[in-house]
Protein backbone atom coordinates (compact mmCIF):
# COMPACT_ATOMS: atom_id res chain seq x y z
CA UNK A 1 0.00 0.00 0.00
CA UNK A 2 1.27 3.60 -0.92
CA UNK A 3 0.74 6.35 1.27
CA UNK A 4 0.95 9.98 0.90
CA UNK A 5 0.75 11.93 3.85
CA UNK A 6 -1.72 15.06 3.03
CA UNK A 7 -2.97 16.42 6.66
CA UNK A 8 -4.05 19.56 5.25
CA UNK A 9 -6.93 17.75 3.21
CA UNK A 10 -9.16 16.40 6.18
CA UNK A 11 -10.63 19.68 6.87
CA UNK A 12 -12.65 19.75 3.49
CA UNK A 13 -12.73 15.92 3.30
CA UNK A 14 -14.68 15.98 6.74
CA UNK A 15 -16.71 19.11 5.49
CA UNK A 16 -20.32 18.86 4.83
CA UNK A 17 -20.94 17.99 1.24
CA UNK A 18 -22.89 21.25 -0.41
CA UNK A 19 -25.26 19.67 -3.08
CA UNK A 20 -25.72 23.11 -4.98
CA UNK A 21 -22.92 24.04 -8.06
CA UNK A 22 -19.82 24.66 -6.17
CA UNK A 23 -19.47 27.51 -9.30
CA UNK A 24 -22.52 29.39 -7.88
CA UNK A 25 -21.65 28.78 -4.18
CA UNK A 26 -18.30 29.76 -3.74
CA UNK A 27 -18.85 33.64 -4.76
CA UNK A 28 -21.83 33.67 -2.56
CA UNK A 29 -20.24 32.03 0.21
CA UNK A 30 -17.45 33.87 -0.28
CA UNK A 31 -14.80 31.15 -0.57
CA UNK A 32 -11.51 31.60 0.78
CA UNK A 33 -9.58 30.14 -2.36
CA UNK A 34 -11.26 32.88 -4.29
CA UNK A 35 -8.52 34.73 -6.13
CA UNK A 36 -10.31 37.11 -7.77
CA UNK A 37 -13.97 38.98 -8.43
CA UNK A 38 -14.94 40.94 -11.52
CA UNK A 39 -18.27 41.98 -12.76
CA UNK A 40 -19.40 38.85 -14.71
CA UNK A 41 -17.17 36.33 -13.45
CA UNK A 42 -14.37 35.23 -10.28
CA UNK A 43 -11.04 33.23 -10.75
CA UNK A 44 -10.68 30.28 -7.46
CA UNK A 45 -8.00 27.81 -7.01
CA UNK A 46 -8.69 24.28 -7.78
CA UNK A 47 -9.34 22.08 -5.05
CA UNK A 48 -8.15 19.12 -7.23
CA UNK A 49 -5.37 20.37 -8.97
CA UNK A 50 -3.32 18.58 -11.60
CA UNK A 51 -0.31 20.93 -10.81
CA UNK A 52 0.39 24.01 -7.55
CA UNK A 53 -1.33 26.99 -8.89
CA UNK A 54 -4.21 25.35 -10.57
CA UNK A 55 -6.74 27.83 -10.85
CA UNK A 56 -10.27 28.06 -12.13
CA UNK A 57 -12.26 30.87 -13.86
CA UNK A 58 -16.18 31.28 -14.32
CA UNK A 59 -19.07 33.13 -15.13
CA UNK A 60 -21.19 33.96 -11.73
CA UNK A 61 -24.56 33.08 -14.35
CA UNK A 62 -24.91 29.58 -14.54
CA UNK A 63 -24.39 28.43 -17.78
CA UNK A 64 -22.74 25.29 -19.14
CA UNK A 65 -21.51 26.44 -22.30
CA UNK A 66 -19.01 28.73 -24.10
CA UNK A 67 -21.50 29.86 -26.66
CA UNK A 68 -24.14 30.83 -23.94
CA UNK A 69 -21.70 33.39 -22.68
CA UNK A 70 -22.03 37.22 -23.41
CA UNK A 71 -19.41 39.00 -25.56
CA UNK A 72 -18.96 40.47 -21.93
CA UNK A 73 -18.32 37.42 -19.85
CA UNK A 74 -15.93 35.93 -22.61
CA UNK A 75 -14.36 39.08 -22.69
CA UNK A 76 -14.31 39.54 -18.66
CA UNK A 77 -13.50 35.55 -18.48
CA UNK A 78 -10.19 35.87 -21.01
CA UNK A 79 -9.06 39.42 -19.28
CA UNK A 80 -9.10 37.58 -15.90
CA UNK A 81 -7.13 34.18 -17.58
CA UNK A 82 -4.58 36.94 -18.70
CA UNK A 83 -4.06 38.22 -15.24
CA UNK A 84 -3.89 35.04 -13.27
CA UNK A 85 -1.38 34.03 -15.72
CA UNK A 86 0.87 37.12 -15.15
CA UNK A 87 -0.14 36.97 -11.30
CA UNK A 88 0.85 32.71 -11.46
CA UNK A 89 4.46 34.19 -13.79
CA UNK A 90 5.35 36.36 -10.78
CA UNK A 91 4.29 33.91 -8.02
CA UNK A 92 5.43 30.71 -9.21
CA UNK A 93 7.61 31.16 -11.95
CA UNK A 94 6.54 28.38 -14.37
CA UNK A 95 7.99 27.41 -17.77
CA UNK A 96 4.70 27.55 -19.39
CA UNK A 97 0.55 26.71 -19.41
CA UNK A 98 -2.42 24.64 -20.61
CA UNK A 99 -5.22 26.89 -20.01
CA UNK A 100 -8.81 25.50 -21.55
CA UNK A 101 -11.96 24.09 -20.87
CA UNK A 102 -13.72 21.03 -21.08
CA UNK A 103 -17.17 21.63 -22.43
CA UNK A 104 -19.13 18.63 -21.30
CA UNK A 105 -18.69 15.61 -19.67
CA UNK A 106 -17.92 13.26 -22.17
CA UNK A 107 -15.03 16.41 -22.73
CA UNK A 108 -13.43 15.67 -19.59
CA UNK A 109 -15.65 17.66 -17.54
CA UNK A 110 -16.19 17.07 -13.94
CA UNK A 111 -19.16 20.02 -13.55
CA UNK A 112 -19.89 20.02 -16.95
CA UNK A 113 -22.92 22.39 -16.06
CA UNK A 114 -21.04 25.36 -15.34
CA UNK A 115 -18.68 26.81 -17.52
CA UNK A 116 -15.34 27.17 -16.49
CA UNK A 117 -11.71 27.69 -17.56
CA UNK A 118 -8.76 25.88 -15.95
CA UNK A 119 -5.17 28.00 -16.07
CA UNK A 120 -2.49 25.47 -15.50
CA UNK A 121 1.17 26.40 -14.50
CA UNK A 122 3.23 23.76 -15.78
CA UNK A 123 7.02 23.06 -15.15
CA UNK A 124 9.70 21.32 -17.46
CA UNK A 125 9.47 17.66 -15.61
CA UNK A 126 6.30 17.95 -13.80
CA UNK A 127 5.05 15.21 -15.38
CA UNK A 128 6.40 12.44 -13.85
CA UNK A 129 6.12 8.28 -12.85
CA UNK A 130 3.36 9.06 -9.80
CA UNK A 131 0.35 10.28 -12.06
CA UNK A 132 1.07 7.68 -14.88
CA UNK A 133 1.67 4.35 -12.68
CA UNK A 134 -0.08 5.16 -9.60
CA UNK A 135 -3.05 8.06 -10.97
CA UNK A 136 -1.30 10.33 -7.94
CA UNK A 137 -0.79 14.13 -8.33
CA UNK A 138 2.41 15.44 -6.13
CA UNK A 139 1.42 18.80 -4.96
CA UNK A 140 4.23 20.51 -3.17
CA UNK A 141 2.60 23.46 -1.23
CA UNK A 142 -0.89 23.74 0.16
CA UNK A 143 -3.43 25.77 -1.07
CA UNK A 144 -3.64 28.61 0.68
CA UNK A 145 -0.15 29.50 0.56
CA UNK A 146 -0.36 29.02 -3.22
CA UNK A 147 -3.42 31.27 -3.49
CA UNK A 148 -1.96 33.74 -1.14
CA UNK A 149 1.29 34.29 -3.52
CA UNK A 150 -0.70 34.54 -6.52
CA UNK A 151 -3.73 37.02 -4.92
CA UNK A 152 -0.66 39.00 -3.93
CA UNK A 153 0.71 39.41 -7.03
CA UNK A 154 -3.21 39.90 -8.78
CA UNK A 155 -3.24 42.85 -6.51
CA UNK A 156 0.21 44.52 -7.88
CA UNK A 157 -0.69 43.78 -11.21
CA UNK A 158 -4.08 46.07 -10.76
CA UNK A 159 -2.73 48.44 -8.62
CA UNK A 160 -0.79 49.21 -11.81
CA UNK A 161 -3.43 48.90 -14.72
Amino acid sequence: MNVIWAPWRAEYITQPKDSSCIFCSAPANNDPLILDKGRRCYAIMNRFPYTAGHSLVAPYRHVGDLTELSPEEVSEIMSMVKDIMSATRKAMNPAGFNVGCNIGAVAGAGIADHFHMHVVPRWNGDTNFMPVLSDVHIISEHIQMTRTKIAEHLSKLKQEQ
